[in-house]
């Protein structure tokens, strides 16, 4: 298995082999498991807390549950994200700009595993996000 050092000294045309791919899947799972475990006890601490009688006490304990609530919602989407970037690994796409076809670079797969636009997308994407939501 690659370390990250190994990974980002291959030659550019080694771009998402056999090596790469293994090293962004194993990435990506024990991301995915850091999720599920989160998740879990995230979980498992909503329904362990008791209903207190103290107004204030009550009103901490609902802001806390919407705040874990909130994050596990946002770690619920990101398993998804987890999930459909191996299903470009096993597909074969993974790596490469959905919009552009061009390689995403491994520094930014490093840094965002999950990404499907290489970085002129993604700002283009920002732009419009900016330019029709303002």
């Amino acid at each position: 298995m690659l370390n990250t050092s190994e990974l980002l000294a291959m030659p550019e045309d080694a771009y998402m082999n056999k090596a790469q791919l293994a090293f962004f899947k194993q990435l990506l799972q024990a991301q995915l498991q850091a999720l599920q475990g989160n998740m879990q006890s995230t979980s498992k601490h909503l329904l362990d807390q008791q209903e207190t009688p103290d107004p204030a006490d009550r009103a901490t304990q609902e802001e806390t549950q919407s705040l874990e609530l909130r994050t596990r919602e946002r770690e619920r989407k990101h398993v998804k994200t987890i999930h459909a970037a191996l299903l470009r690994i096993e597909h074969g796409d993974y790596g490469y700009c959905e919009e552009t076809g061009e390689p995403i670079g491994l520094a930014r797969l490093l840094a965002r595993p999950t990404t499907k636009l290489c970085l002129e997308a993604q700002e283009r994407h920002e732009r419009r996000e900016r330019q029709f939501n303002h």
